[in-house]
């Protein structure tokens, strides 16, 4: 009767694939690791899209009165809100301890106006004090003269006009940057782009959008590869509602709208971003060396950490609810996969996916990205950039896979551009 159980638990992977046999005790590790994560995300809730809801609770809430504002930092012993509205000076707002390093305050409304530059005066169990941006944060601008971004207290006021189309077909993906998306000697912005290229992508034929740069970042040059804000609209091309006017426009034409989201990494940035937050680096990220990218010179987050998943899955779930963004390409996947992140790595042996190189912690992350995607919309589209070939990448979670649609292997484009490069006509 055991072996009979054993053999009806056999993941479909291994069907697929029978030189992943070898490997069959990684993969059941993998799987009870995603099923015993989940099980300890979800006491007190009844799914993933229930469990990701931290942008719900932090970050400025209206309530009754004025606003509700909640921060997490365990590492703080004071937090005040400071901002244009106060002088800068945060005596007069500040938060009080909840349970599990969480914080709060409720100020009345006249008191905090919508458009208020804002940031977080913090001053840390050690005794430093630092200012920082709310890590929920929608909306932050860049000052011109000193660089450094602040947040803004946004309303959304825009109203979704059209229904969110369902592709019927394979994605015919056109990837884009808004800001490079003119030919004149400027930034795009949201609006320009969707008057003047979304017609021309509806008329070349293209089903759906990837849009680059979108999550906030403080490097214009980095093509929106070092996140610092996750939960801002890059204010570079406009407003969060003018965002999501191109979005709706989009869906207007049939086309569907993927976000190129980084969760592989972060920007290093102290202020603008989640480094040293509450002064600690382990608030999102592993100390010391683990948590460093040494080619990309970014942070390097927990996947095994509750709070750290449940900041990142909210995120996926807030670009989905908040902006209708139809599914996601995720950048840097096999960064994520691979304690090496896959520097110098040659993958031409199953061997190299099986080992003590692998952070399956990622992988469980992933799985649960997957899932919650898909419960929040069924039709969602999700693209893997994995460079490694992973087995099992765009295989269902059910068959033993990490569950995307489809993977995007960089190596193909790259071997094409060296050709162009390095060959004569």
């Amino acid at each position: 009767m055991e072996q009979v159980k054993e053999e009806t638990k056999k993941l479909e992977i291994l069907t697929i694939d029978p030189w992943l046999e070898p490997f069959e005790w990684d993969l059941n590790y993998r799987m009870e690791l995603l099923e015993q994560t989940r099980s300890r995300l979800l006491k007190e809730h009844s799914s993933l899209k229930d469990f990701a809801n931290g942008h719900a609770y932090y970050g400025f809430h209206e309530v009754s009165g004025g606003w509700v504002f909640r921060e997490w930092a365990p590492n703080a012993e004071k937090i005040q809100i400071i901002g244009d509205f106060n002088g800068w000076e945060g005596s007069a707002y500040p938060l009080h301890p909840l349970e599990g390093g969480s914080w709060e305050i409720l100020v009345k409304n006249q008191a905090l106006p919508v458009g208020s530059r804002v940031k977080l005066r913090i001053t840390s169990k050690e005794g430093e004090t630092f200012d920082r941006i709310p890590t929920y944060i929608q909306y932050a601008i860049q000052d011109k003269d000193t660089a450094q971004f602040n947040g803004i207290i946004y309303k959304s006021t825009y109203q979704f006009k059209h229904p969110v189309p369902v592709l019927e077909e394979a994605p015919l993906i056109y990837e884009t940057h808004v800001g490079i998306s003119t030919e004149e000697f400027k930034i795009n912005s949201y609006k320009e782009f969707t008057r003047d290229v979304l017609p021309i992508i509806k008329e070349e034929g293209y089903n759906t959008i990837q849009m680059m740069a979108i999550m906030e970042h403080p490097l214009y040059a980095s093509f929106g590869y070092q996140v610092s804000n996750f939960y801002a609209a890059s204010s570079r091309f406009g407003t969060p509602d003018d965002l999501k006017e191109l979005i709706d426009t989009a869906h207007g034409l049939g086309i569907v709208v993927l976000l190129d989201v980084v969760h592989s990494h972060a920007v290093k940035n102290v202020g603008e971003g989640l480094n040293l937050f509450d002064g600690t680096t382990y608030q999102f990220f592993h100390d010391g060396e683990k948590g460093e990218h040494s080619a990309w010179n970014t942070k390097l987050f927990n996947y095994g950490k509750d709070e750290v998943i449940h900041f990142l899955l909210s995120n996926l779930k807030f670009w989905q609810e908040e902006y209708l963004f139809d599914g996601f390409r995720f950048d840097g996947v096999t960064s994520m996969l691979y304690h090496h992140h896959g520097l110098g790595t040659a993958f031409d042996s199953y061997k190299k996916y099986f080992s003590y190189d692998t952070d399956v912690e990622a992988v469980t992350y992933l799985q649960l990205a997957n899932e919650l995607i898909r419960e929040v919309n069924p039709h969602a589209l999700t693209i893997a950039e994995d460079m490694s070939a992973m087995p099992g990448m765009a295989l269902p979670i059910s068959s033993g896979g990490i569950g995307f649609d489809y993977r995007l292997s960089m190596g193909i484009p790259d071997f094409w551009i060296r050709q162009n490069k390095e060959k004569n006509d």
